[in-house]
This record gives C-alpha cells, structure tokens and sequence, in this order.
C-alpha cells in the first residue's frame, strides 16, 4: 500500500438462519475436545483427533475431485517439514507462496512451514515483477512456491535481482523447474516436532503485503494468536454440520480466505477448491456445496442472471416470478414466513437453490460492501446472506451480523466479535483495539506508529453506529476517511454509499463518484454492457459497435433515468449531476482495481482525467 489511508479493508456476510426451513435443519457445532489451539498448525492436528475426516482438503486432479483425508493432511504437511529442515530453512525465514488458483498443496505447504517457524509471505499472481522484486527483497524470501509456468516465468524475471532467492519450485509439472514433491521429505518427526513445540502463540506466522492503491505494498505482520484469536471468536456462526462442504474460489493470499479455511478446517468441514472463477458455475453444479465465498460483483452477477433470465419468460409464468421475487425483494431479518412466502418458495425460490447446488446453507461476500438489495434478495429465496467488517491489519473479522433472532440490521456491518473492541473517533474513524491486531508493518516502524494510538489501530474507514433490534448498536460503514471528497462549496460528499447504491441498477457494472474541488458531484459508469445490448436489442436500437451505443440518445436517456430514479436517495450536495459512460470495464490486469476488487480511485482519475475535465468544462 502506498500511504495510511489503504489499508486493506474486508467486508464480509454471514448467515442467517431465518430462512433455515428452506434447507435441512441446522445444527450448529458448539462441542469440541480439550486439544487446546493456540498456533496454527495445531489446527490440522486437532481436526485428525476430532473429526478424522475421509475429505478434508481437495480439488480436481485429470478431470477427478480428489480430496486429503485428515490422516493424509498430516502427513503430507510433516513430509514439507521435513524437506524444509533438510534445504536447511530455519525459523524466521520467509517463503513466499503464489497461486492462480485455490489448490490443496497451498495449505499443506502454508502449513508446513508453519510448523518449522518459516514465515509463510503469500502474494497476489497478478501483481507485476516489479512488485515481487520489491516484497522478496524487503522479506528476504529464500524460497517460492509457485503454482504453473506462468507464474515461474514472472518470478524469473525478478530473480537476478532477488540475491536472497534461492530456489523456485512448481506446483505444476513444469520442465527444467523442481516440482514440490522433489523437496519433501518422509522419515522420523522428531524433529520436526522439537520446532514445533518452541514455537509460542504471539510468534509471527505470516507477513501478508497489502494491495495498495499507490506506491510500494506493506508487510502485515500477523502472529498465530493474532489469526488463531478470531477463528475461536466467530467458530461459532457457521450454519453447518462437521463433514459439510463448503466451495472456494476467493484468493487463499487474502486474509479472509485464508482465516475463513483455518476455521473450516477446525470445525471438520470439507474444503473442495474449485478449478477458476470461471468454471464456478459447473464447479458448484458438481460438487453441490452446503457454502462459498463470493465478492459482491459475482453475487451481484447471480442476482442479475437469475432476474435476467426471469424477464425472458412468458406469461403466465413471468407473473408467477415477478410475484415470487416482489415477495424475495421486501424480505426482512425475523420475519415469519407467510403462506404466501412459503408458496413461492415451493413454487420459485427452491428451483432457484437447485441451480445453486441445491445444498446451501448460507455464503460469505468478501472485498467491498454488498448492495442490501443484494443480500436480501438471497435471504428472501432462502439461501440466508449477513455482512460483516474486517481488515487485512485485524485477521480480519471486527464486526458481524449473527443469524440469533434480532442480532442483524440490513445497511450495517452488525456487532463486534467477541474480544474485539470498536469505538469511533471525534471524525467517525473506525478504532480497533483487541488480540486480532496486528504485530505491525514489516520493517516499517514508522508506518505502524501512524495507524496505532496506543492500544488501538486506526482503520481509516468512516462509521457511525445505528441502533438496532433490541437498542443495541449496529456499526454502519460510511466511507474512507482519505476517499471523501471535498466540493468547491466545503462539502464533503461520502463515494461509496452513492457507488453501492447506483450498482443495484443492472445496466451499471462498475461507478465511480467524482467531483474532488468542482461544484457538483458527478461519476464515471461503465455499462453492464451485456444488459445494455439486451436492452437495445429489445428497443430494435441499430448499432455496429459499443461505442455507438453509449452515444446513442437514447441510452443516453436511459442513464439519465436511472440518476434520476436513485438521486432522491441523497442530500442535494450527494446528487450526481453528471456522468461519463465508458467503454473499458476496469480490471486487476489493467490497472483500475486492486487484487482484492477495489477501485483505485487515484489511477482511474489520472486515466480519465480528459472524460472528468469534459464533465465540469
């Protein structure tokens, strides 16, 4: 991250069981043995003891869905051990593991190393050569793991200039590369277990680099007690069973993933990882999961598809949809199910599940906060969504909406984790003080000093609370503290909530809010281009290219109705006055998102800066 003001904010849903009765019953696991968990690597050890699962981790291997057994887990993990302590890796050095995709050996190698105290350093495979020459260098990484070809071929352009790189294994079987299995190691474990057992829980096990908006990353310094701390304070939200399946697919670099797997793994839940993003549609046809973690644009997209293909169908049966989603768009947390309720959902809402595996329980939405439309959409169909708060800096859950009776609000973060305290600033900055917090910035003591205040972290997000069921105090996230804009009268204007709010539309894919020092505020949109040309198609509108549609006048008015239909939800100095659409979505690949799917608001400015300039000349 290049300043203060970036840290790496997560937003994440939990369920609810108040659409329970759309699924099998759900029992939640409460009871564990008396192993005690203070480091990570104890993890794995008590799910064996506990659960001995015939699946613990897995993925498709030649076209076939292989899975670890717990006994098989443990033993992959030590053989890693082993193989580290013979390459002569000591506690405190630092390996670096990227991935393209979610995959079984990403945690038995995480794990490994944990176990020898190695400091597992995992980064993003999208970010650029430069990137990984400036995290190797500062974390003085002496081995990579990097999943295919491609990946080695980036970090090769980096090695010469990375002296404290010694060694770069595959994942894939790459000619002229060492594959992983070439560095593990079976025989006697005790020495491996001598390490373990100096390890302590405040030990650092992690440095996780931040994807910033500008300048160079920084290291979070995260400790097992840190990680192991918030698993034990949400082990208890999960709607699901030990032996249960969950999919994944959210990058396991990110804290989310990677907290949200270790508490899987601790609650004897099956991990099945699926082969991209691209293929999640048939990956959850076939594995069926009973939950997944998504970003708030893939569960946006679902929701788009599925009301999409809804509007293609004839009468009589368009009505009944209508009907059934008018009832799923005004559902409520609490709300008892009414005859009608339950009709369309034997009727609609339960072929809408079957589509989505017919077993969910529940997801979690992580990166960016989820439209409320969103997730009470899919609470009202009967597959329960709740959202939450954390950041990279906190291991990462602060607040979270429960699925108890009256412990959720809609708009809000929902309530503090158990351990985790949460008070706000005389500017509304969100201030975290708890055993989730951070050890620091990796050799950046300076940086540190400028997020902490004492006890506790500055997060740099704007929150205010909001009473809730019972008067108790819901977090609200209002903004980023350096993201609010400043108009030329004085005013400042919050972009996100006017972001989150318009991106309920589907003719809009991406937004964002501008208007820094000018009069009014205005934003730049990107279509949701397929919806566009659907729509076009419909309106018998001829066009040869994307560009001519957007200068079409009447999609032209089409987006003037849709600022018109949702300015009321703003004060006057909120109002989007004017807007640019573009052709381009924006990617992590081109430069406009982060790898976690945040607009860097600075790069897209600077890109646009001619489109801004035209908007207030």
């Amino acid at each position: 991250m290049g300043n203060i003001s970036e840290h790496h904010t997560l937003y994440f849903c939990l369920p609810n069981s108040a659409a329970s009765t759309h699924n099998q019953p759900i029992l939640f696991i409460t009871q564990f043995n008396s192993m005690e968990i203070t480091r990570l690597f104890d993890i794995p050890h008590h799910q064996l003891e506990t659960f001995k699962l015939p699946k613990s981790v897995g993925d498709k291997t030649s076209g076939k869905w292989e899975h670890y057994s717990s006994r098989q887990l443990i033993d992959a993990i030590n053989e890693v051990s082993l193989g580290l302590l013979e390459l002569g890796i000591k506690p405190g050095d630092k390996i670096a593991l990227i991935s393209t995709n979610n995959r079984a050996e990403w945690n038995i190698l995480d794990l490994g190393m944990q176990q020898i105290g190695a400091i597992n350093v995992p980064v993003y495979p999208t970010i650029s050569p430069k990137d990984y020459e400036y995290i190797f260098n500062e974390a003085e990484v002496k081995l990579c793991f990097v999943s295919d070809a491609a990946l080695l071929k980036k970090v090769r352009v980096a090695q010469p200039t990375i002296p404290s790189l010694k060694e770069i294994y595959t994942f894939d079987k790459v000619e002229g590369a060492p594959h992983w299995h070439e560095m593990c190691r079976q025989g006697d474990i005790a020495p491996v277990k001598k390490v373990m057992d100096s390890i302590k829980p405040h030990d650092l096990a992690t440095i996780i680099y931040t994807s910033g908006t500008t300048g160079n990353p920084k290291g979070v310094m995260l400790s097992h007690h840190n990680i192991v701390s918030n698993v034990h304070a949400i082990r208890g939200i999960l709607p699901l069973n030990a032996g249960d399946e969950v999919l994944s697919f959210l990058p396991l670099c990110h804290i989310f993933e990677r907290t949200y797997t270790y508490l899987c793994l601790y609650l004897g839940i099956t991990i099945t990882y699926a082969e991209s993003i691209e293929q999640i549609s048939a990956n959850i046809a076939e594995v069926k999961p009973h939950f997944f973690t998504a970003v708030p644009r893939l569960l946006e997209k679902v929701f788009e598809r599925i009301t999409t293909n809804a509007s293609k169908e004839k009468f009589p049966k368009k009505a009944l949809i209508d009907w059934a989603f008018k009832l799923a768009n005004e559902y409520e947390y609490d709300q008892k199910d009414s005859f009608q309720h339950k009709l369309a959902d034997k009727l609609v809402f339960s072929k809408v599940r079957e589509r989505l595996g017919g077993n969910l329980k529940g997801m979690f939405t992580g990166s960016a906060a989820c439209p409320a439309k969103i997730i009470r959409f899919f609470c009202g169909i009967g597959i329960p969504v709740r959202e939450g708060y954390g950041l990279t800096e906190t291991s990462p859950g602060v607040s979270l909406n429960l699925y108890a009776p009256e412990t959720a609000m809609f708009g809000t973060v929902g309530t503090p984790v158990e351990g985790c305290e949460v008070r706000l600033a005389e500017d509304g900055e969100i201030l975290v003080k708890g055993p989730n917090v951070m050890l620091g910035y990796y050799k950046h003591p300076d940086k540190t000093a400028e997020v902490m205040q004492g006890d506790w972290f500055l997060t740099g997000d704007i929150g205010t609370w909001v009473k809730g069921p019972k008067g108790r105090d819901f977090l609200k996230i209002t903004d980023r503290k350096k993201e609010l804009l400043k108009t030329s009268g004085g005013k400042y204007v919050a972009p996100a909530p006017i972001e989150s709010k318009f991106r309920e539309s589907f003719f809009i894919e991406q937004m964002m809010v501008v208007g820094e020092g000018e009069k009014f505020v205005s934003a730049l949109i990107v279509p949701s281009y397929p919806t566009l040309e659907d729509w076009a198609k419909e309106q018998e509108i001829a066009y040869t290219t994307r560009h001519d549609l957007m200068r079409n006048e009447r999609v032209k008015a089409l987006f003037d109705s849709i600022v018109a239909e949702n300015n009321p939800n703003f004060s006057h100095i909120e109002q989007v006055k004017k807007f640019a659409l573009l052709l381009d979505e924006w990617t992590v690949d081109s430069g406009e998102l982060t790898p976690t799917m945040k607009i860097k608001r600075r790069v897209i400015t600077e890109k646009y800066k001619d489109r801004i300039a035209e908007i207030y000349k």
